[in-house]
């Protein structure tokens, strides 16, 4: 497949808000841009997460979750197919045109102003299960490897609502997000392409340790 170098996007922010039945907050619930904001390296200016401890930062400044996904989890979960629309999971860019087969770690788009690198897969919550109100969808979402991914920012700049989402660098010689993806879950994977996949080129820094970690407890 060949990926656009130009792609139509929505963008989306939010502040924190209570889960329907926990009470506990969560940055999920998001609105569609309506004005210019500006995009710093920490993501999109009021744009707020509940747990920062694992949300938000250089590394997860911006999460594109793919809007394909929804179809296949609305066939799955159908009592929550009625909540499901792009923004729902809490993603700050939702696209028809590209999922995780179609653009490689350490790529770089300019969004508005602003330049943003392909870094790490998002690694989907419990919180999903209680936004959508069913047991199970972030188990699927995990295993199926529909979990989008994170953006870190090279250049900060500012995105309208109208911008699109243009390929400014390739990393042809990277994995697609869904190869490793699939590289890191094997039972036994290839240990030369594991390590390389550790050294790729703009990864987050931390699944490069938990790649390396798993690479040096393989080989004992």
């Amino acid at each position: 497949m060949t990926t656009p170098r130009l792609v139509c996007v929505s963008v989306f922010i939010g502040q924190v808000q209570a889960l329907p039945e926990s009470g506990r907050l969560t940055g999920m619930y998001k609105s569609a841009l309506q004005t210019p904001i500006a995009l710093g390296m920490d993501g999109l200016a009021g744009d707020e997460q509940a747990d920062k401890r694992v949300h938000g930062g250089p590394d997860k400044a911006v999460h594109l979750y793919p809007t394909r996904h929804y179809a296949r989890l609305a066939a799955q979960f159908p009592d929550a197919a009625p909540l499901m629309q792009p923004g729902s999971m809490g993603e700050n860019m939702a696209t028809p045109d590209l999922d995780e087969h179609d653009v490689r770690l350490g790529e770089v788009w300019q969004l508005g102003t602003a330049l943003i690198q392909v870094c790490q897969p998002r690694n989907p919550c419990w919180k999903i299960d209680e936004r959508f109100g069913v047991e199970g969808m972030a188990l699927f979402i995990d295993q199926h490897l529909l979990t989008g991914w994170y953006w870190r920012v090279l250049q900060t700049g500012v995105v309208n609502p109208a911008d699109t989402l243009v390929l400014h660098e390739t990393a042809s010689d990277a994995l697609t997000l869904h190869q490793a993806m699939t590289l890191w879950r094997a039972h036994r994977p290839d240990l030369d392409a594991l390590s390389k996949l550790g050294e790729t080129a703009g990864i987050a820094k931390a699944w490069q340790d938990k790649i390396k970690q798993r690479v040096s407890y393989l080989m004992k």
